[in-house]
């Protein structure tokens, strides 16, 4: 069984050099195997360090227009030649025994596509990858059996993902996991994880606001509204209804502004003082309910924030043009002695 493991990155200096030594020391154990890094135009010593490395391919995304979270993923994976494909993100760190896991549960059980294992968030400053965590530890990432998607990463069988068409839709700014899993459950394949440790997540140190605002002006925040778009009319839709969390969001934080906007409006057309009242109501009553089921005013709050920025993104997505999904990303080879251009 041959394997090949995909290293998205943009910008991870800090992080690369423990990821590919990571992905060198995991496929070591399996026999060997490729290793690929999908850089999206880094403008750091990225590509640099990762040719400190022999052996491993580089491709560099010829167009930074063309830049989003499932570009990096499916430019990772359009090369690959093996039964068995590993994704991971270059800010992340591959527990060397993962894969001899992930083969072993993919060869016992032919009805999965893919399998992940337990994520460990390295960094819980930020109130982001602190609430991550805790909603690892209550659902996520920390919890064994089938689930709809594999954040941060996964092993996957390549023929299931080549019957797909593509493993990850360049469109998408995020949730592009989500989406495979999608597509991969409307095809009659399950996915799982495993109680077995699969990464390190060396996520974002940026304050939780600081990287909402940035996720808006980046596109990030409109990969809701992707994916919504994305499964109109597609065989996985209703995987997508059913069970993205997202969208039920949204719909929520849509009433609720329809709300506040009716009784603002009957207020000022002169409609009786209790409106006022009712209005001050509705408007607390999404902040009090976050604040008791997250039992923290902090977390609750930034709850609210995000769900308002997600029901923002939503509309955004929604209204993103979109590219084809098939067909070769163009991408420069960077690797130590390549010769030409692939794509």
């Amino acid at each position: 069984m041959n394997i090949a493991i995909g290293i998205k990155a943009l910008n991870e200096e800090r992080h690369i050099a423990a990821a590919i030594a990571s992905a060198l020391a995991a496929c070591a154990r399996v026999g060997g195997g490729d290793v690929i890094l999908a850089d999206s135009g880094s403008t750091d010593r990225t590509v640099e360090i990762a040719r400190g490395y022999p052996g491993v391919r580089i491709l560099q995304l010829a167009d930074p227009a063309e830049r989003s979270c499932g570009t990096g993923a499916q430019l990772a994976f359009q090369t690959v030649d093996a039964d068995f494909f590993y994704l991971l993100d270059g800010d992340m760190v591959l527990d060397p025994a993962f894969l001899e896991h992930g083969l072993a549960f993919l060869t016992t059980n032919p009805g999965h596509a893919a399998v992940g294992g337990r994520v460990r968030e390295a960094n819980t400053g930020s109130i982001e990858f602190e609430l991550r965590a805790r909603n690892d530890r209550i659902k996520g990432s920390a919890i064994a059996g089938d689930v709809d998607r594999l954040d941060c990463g996964g092993l996957y069988r390549v023929a299931a993902i080549r019957a797909l068409g593509y493993f990850a839709d360049r469109n998408l700014h995020a949730f592009e996991e989500f989406d495979l899993g999608a597509r991969l459950g409307a095809a009659g394949w399950k996915l799982a994880r495993i109680d077995v440790p699969a990464v390190d997540h060396h996520g974002h140190s940026a304050g939780g606001y600081r990287l909402m605002l940035r996720r808006l002006r980046s596109g990030y925040a409109g990969g809701p509204g992707e994916v919504i778009r994305a499964a109109w009319g597609q065989p996985h839709w209703w995987h997508v209804v059913r069970r993205f969390a997202q969208l039920r969001y949204s719909i929520a934080v849509f009433g609720w502004w329809t709300a506040l906007a009716g009784l603002a409006a009957a207020g000022l057309a002169g409609a009786a003082s209790w409106v006022w009242l009712a209005l001050l109501g509705v408007a607390l009553f999404p902040l009090g309910f976050l604040v008791v089921r997250r039992r923290s005013a902090r977390v609750g709050l930034y709850s609210l924030v995000t769900w308002n920025v997600i029901a923002i993104g939503m509309v955004q997505g929604l209204m993103r043009r979109r590219r084809g999904t098939v067909g070769m990303i163009a991408a420069r080879d960077l690797s130590t002695n390549a010769q030409e251009p692939r794509g």
